[in-house]
């Protein structure tokens, strides 16, 4: 029996799939636990025109972030912390102060979790910083640290 998956289902498919799975299978269990529908005419256009729509809107976002990136790549990041006169910073710059700077800076929002810092920040200086801005698609940020 051909089953559209609503889900995705480990050993079968993922969702927007059209699968061939037994009938006892499809009867029993998937359609049941609302994993999957019968594969109707109207359900596969229905599926492929979401896929489809999907996968522009990925295109999209994906270029957009590509864009974001070459702007972050173009431009340094400046940030002001407080340092002593030997130039080393009391704390730290953190990935919370990289997002607000970048908010403040370039106007995007960046989820703090997707900023990694490869070693900490504790000196005035220029140091380099990778933004996750896509699925594949990272960007590298030149961080200009100043005391302030």
């Amino acid at each position: 029996m051909k089953v559209l998956l609503r889900r995705d289902v480990k050993g079968i498919g993922k969702r927007g799939d059209i699968v061939e799975v037994s009938s006892g299978h499809a009867r029993n269990h998937l359609i049941p636990n609302g994993l999957a529908v019968e594969a109707t005419e109207g359900a596969v256009e229905n599926a492929v025109t979401q896929k489809r729509t999907q996968a522009a809107r990925e295109a999209a976002d994906r270029e957009s972030a590509r864009a974001i990136a070459a702007r972050f790549a173009a431009a340094p990041l400046d940030i002001v912390a407080k340092a002593g006169a030997s130039g080393k910073l009391f704390g730290s710059v953190t990935s919370h102060d990289v997002v607000e700077a970048i908010a403040r800076q370039h106007g995007v929002e960046v989820d703090r979790k997707h900023v990694e810092i490869p070693t900490p920040i504790r000196e005035v200086g220029s140091h380099t910083v990778h933004v996750g801005l896509f699925a594949d698609v990272r960007a590298t940020l030149t961080v200009q640290v100043r005391a302030g």
